[in-house]
């Protein structure tokens, strides 16, 4: 399946970062994730008030890195309109842990062999990133990991519009993205500009976000 994404053009260098000496190797990322500790019960952003006893949902998204054309990516998808919940909102492959799941990894495999068809032993884990508490109470742990590409993906289409990719130097310019301070409030939404036709916001540029920050981008 073809990532349905228009021919990508930038100013920017690439691989590299004004923040970092050098090129963006996996082992340079491997290196980064693993210093920042991968803790699954790290805390990270919380969409909302957190207090005692509050029960949150176990979740868990793949953030999936491929490289092709000569430049890093990362893999999204647009959710059906026929959900339930988040109709037609750009996400990583993922979703609520299942029973008897031990570990992050398991719950973001799972579901991505769900809903676009990746089999598990196709993706290379190199480490999580710091967990996220979002709007709807769910506490994602966020598991990077590399796949090949090409890839041909079976798509769940009741779940699952579309599987495309995004350059990750033109998710780390800038200029392509906005925060907007929620008044009164220590919190903030990301939006990026629309890439081909399609609309990075909320929870899932969040961790995109702090995903490039853990790189080195600024």
């Amino acid at each position: 399946m073809r990532s349905g994404r228009e021919p990508w053009k930038s100013g920017i260098e690439e691989p590299a970062s004004p923040m970092i000496d050098g090129p963006l190797t996996e082992a340079f990322i491997v290196e980064k994730l693993h210093r920042n500790g991968g803790d699954p019960l790290s805390d990270g952003y919380a969409e909302i008030d957190i207090h005692e006893g509050m029960q949150l949902k176990c979740a868990a998204v793949l953030v999936p890195l491929v490289y092709h054309d000569e430049a890093w990516h990362l893999l999204f998808t647009r959710r059906a309109e026929r959900m339930v919940s988040h109709q037609g909102q750009v996400s990583f492959p993922g979703g609520a842990c299942d029973e008897g799941e031990t570990t992050p990894e398991e719950t973001a495999l799972r579901e991505a062999h769900e809903e676009i068809g990746m089999l598990p032993g196709d993706v290379r884990v190199l480490g999580r990133l710091n967990t996220m508490v979002t709007i709807t109470s769910f506490h994602v742990t966020p598991v990077v990991g590399v796949i090949p590409w090409p890839y041909v993906f079976r798509v769940q289409n009741t779940e699952v519009a579309r599987v495309f990719t995004i350059p990750l130097p033109w998710l780390a310019d800038m200029r392509n993205r906005w925060e907007f301070p929620f008044p009164g409030r220590n919190r903030s939404l990301i939006a990026y500009h629309p890439f081909d036709g399609e609309l990075l916001w909320g929870a899932t540029a969040r961790m995109t976000v702090d995903f490039l920050h853990l790189l080195g981008y600024g």
